[in-house]
């Protein structure tokens, strides 16, 4: 398991990006860089269970199972994935989950003047790491630009 870092600065207040990180409408469209079906079920609240969903291209419903860890509003969040969503399975035993589990992302915010610096953390399998390194700009990109507007 690798720990990766991506990180953009974003010319708006840190409770804005804050809000559209995690706020369904705008969720969907910033994580559509990972699967253009994303979305979340679930609550971001600290200790609570979220899923992160898409359909795969059969059709089927899939995604992460996750806990909030941690939720400090406009400052951090921290995620703790621990199983997978297959249809309307939740898998969290397995050698296909220990391979991975446990993993986190972590979001950090910070602000200096008029600029928030976001500050993404995510513990990925090596096999994934090339796909995250090209999707994880263009998604928090996505998000510079739904927070700038």
């Amino acid at each position: 398991m690798k720990k990766l870092q991506y990180n953009i600065e974003i010319k708006a207040p840190k409770n804005v990006v804050y809000k559209k990180m995690i706020g369904r409408e705008t969720y969907k469209q910033w994580t559509s860089e990972f699967n253009p079906t994303s979305d979340f079920e679930g609550s971001w609240d600290k200790g609570e269970k979220i899923k992160f969903i898409g359909i795969s291209q059969g059709g089927k419903k899939e995604g992460m199972v996750a806990r909030i860890e941690e939720n400090i509003p406009n400052e951090f969040i921290s995620i703790h994935h621990y199983g997978i969503l297959d249809g309307d399975n939740e898998i969290t035993t397995g050698k296909i989950i220990e391979d991975w589990a446990p993993a986190y992302e972590n979001y950090t915010f910070m602000q200096e003047t008029d600029i928030t610096r976001v500050s993404v953390d995510v513990d990925v399998n090596e096999e994934y790491r090339d796909f995250f390194d090209n999707a994880w700009p263009k998604a928090l990109n996505k998000l510079k630009e739904i927070s700038e507007k």
